[in-house]
């Protein structure tokens, strides 16, 4: 069972809309997909079967069944799908005041084991960040790799003054996970130990090259390389880039402006100048 107090779960269940018996915005099949993919757990198994077995009473089940570690991780997950939600228009900001996510990622990192809470700008706040002196060169990659991405950069910024946002969002999505891979096979012990790392079948972490990006950000956050605002911009930019597929983008409604390409442009810059003080801080 998870540490949670009654004070808690009163926070988690007015920010995750529960009072209804909903959860968010979820339909029984992507409740079940983001629970699946992004918490490695199957919310439809019978131990968490709760009441009435709405999704909001599953949520409150797992709660009683899985350990603190669990629940925190699902927690921070679904702080992180609000987040991306608003950015994509199905959610709306005013619904989810800042003060009540600020006490779910506190309960979060705590039940996580996590001791620093580190402070998350707000959209307007990360997009108008300056960036100077971003350069693929100082992650400290294979040189042959380094020419590729330095190529990608100079097409994002020709996107980018060409107003070409669909065009940005993908190759910034590409290029992250490039450069999160580049930067990972030059410490494979540091990633490959993570509690995050994925995992086989058979319990054993997967080569990198089966690693998705949700993998590749989520450990390198465990792993302080990137803080928590890059993480959580990188998690809505993954989403953004899954529209690459015209059908997904049809089906979500999503039409890319140039504000959407903007922040893509800054998570990128942010994770490089993270990656880069990281890499000059590694032994």
């Amino acid at each position: 069972m998870a540490n949670l107090a009654t004070n808690d779960k009163q926070v988690l269940e007015k920010l995750f809309q529960m009072s209804s018996g909903y959860v968010l915005n979820f339909s029984d099949k992507t409740f079940g997909q983001f629970f699946r993919d992004d918490v490695r757990v199957d919310i439809f198994s019978p131990k968490y079967n709760h009441a009435s077995g709405s999704k909001a009473n599953r949520m409150r089940g797992f709660w009683q069944v899985a350990d603190d570690s669990l629940v925190g991780l699902s927690i921070e997950k679904l702080i992180a799908y609000v987040d991306t939600q608003i950015l994509l228009g199905n959610l709306k900001r005013e619904d989810y005041p800042e003060d009540i996510a600020t006490r779910a990622r506190d309960i979060a990192t705590r039940l996580q084991g996590k001791t620093q809470t580190s402070y998350v700008p707000k959209e307007d706040e990360f997009i108008t960040r300056q960036f100077r002196d971003v350069a693929i060169e100082k992650l400290g990659l294979d040189s042959a790799i380094t020419v590729v991405l330095n190529q990608r950069i100079g097409e994002i910024k020709t996107c980018l003054s060409s107003k070409a946002p669909l065009a940005v969002i993908f190759l910034c999505g590409s290029t992250l996970e490039g450069i999160l891979l580049g930067f990972a096979s030059v410490r494979p012990k540091e990633f490959n130990q993570s509690l995050l790392s994925p995992k086989d079948k058979n319990q054993k972490v997967k080569q990198f090259h089966e690693w998705s990006l949700n993998d590749f950000i989520n450990v390198a956050r465990d792993l302080d390389f990137v803080g928590e605002d890059v993480k959580k911009f990188s998690h809505a930019l993954r989403d953004f880039r899954n529209y690459i597929h015209p059908y997904e983008q049809m089906m979500s409604k999503f039409d890319p402006d140039e504000h959407t390409a903007t922040i893509c442009w800054q998570v990128l810059q942010a994770a490089i100048t993270q990656l880069a003080q990281s890499a000059t801080l590694s032994p």
